[in-house]
């Protein structure tokens, strides 16, 4: 079942050990496919090392297993609020990622401080509020998933990909596993350069002219980034 879209996401949970984005059992991928209401995540606890494709677990949008040997990730229900909150998005990654978890523990958002920033995100990258302790002791991971879609307040997932939640850690998403992952590559480097020009001199936003002029380029009806398809 799904055959497809597990080899898809075996792959970008690997890519995310690629590009030094999780350590030891931290962090993962999952993909939601809409047309069968089924979701495709990495098993719980599971090594990145020993993990196969076959380890893949399917569930419903209850989180239920469908198909898998194994218990589907604790993040599980994390998932399955952002795939409902966000129809068009198909595919989240978390990480514990340094810097942006840096960032995200700190409860403060990254400022777009530069191009770099400004070409994968239109502004800020937002922190999240604080759980309640009634929303930690009552149904901690859907919560949390409500949580980050709470953040970007009805603003479409896919001009601001990814949100950090405060005290925890960054997620990302995209169309696919392997936007979500290409966005949390790109996040921790802004994150670090964040940092880093923090430590030179107080930063300023970048204007908002050039935020525009670099996001749209590439995000836009009338982007000129790349080659034509």
């Amino acid at each position: 079942m799904l055959e497809k879209l597990k080899e898809d996401v075996f792959r970008a949970n690997l890519d995310l050990v690629r590009h030094g984005l999780v350590m030891m059992t931290f962090g993962n991928v999952s993909r939601f496919e809409r047309s069968s209401g089924l979701m495709v995540i990495k098993p719980s606890g599971v090594s990145y090392n020993e993990m196969t494709v076959n380890d893949m677990v399917v569930t419903d949008l209850s989180g239920s297993v469908i198909e898998g040997a194994l218990k589907p990730s604790t993040d599980t229900r994390t998932y399955l609020a952002l795939y409902q909150a966000f129809p068009g998005i198909g595919g989240v990654v978390y990480t514990h990622s340094t810097y942006a978890t840096a960032w995200a523990q700190a409860g403060m958002a990254i400022p777009c401080l530069g191009t770099t920033h400004a070409d994968y995100f239109h502004g800020p990258v937002p922190a999240t509020r604080r759980l309640t302790a009634e929303e930690t002791e009552t149904d901690y991971e859907y919560n949390t998933g409500l949580l980050i879609a709470e953040v970007l307040g009805g603003a479409a997932p896919l001009t601001m990909p990814a949100v950090l939640v405060t005290s925890h850690a960054p997620f990302t998403w995209g169309e696919t596993p392997a936007q979500a992952v290409h966005v949390a590559v790109i996040l921790e480097e802004v994150a670090r350069m964040a940092t880093l020009t923090a430590s030179i001199a107080p930063p300023g936003e970048i204007d908002k002219h050039l935020l525009d002029r670099h996001y749209l380029r590439k995000h836009s009806s009338g982007s000129y980034y790349g080659q034509k398809k």
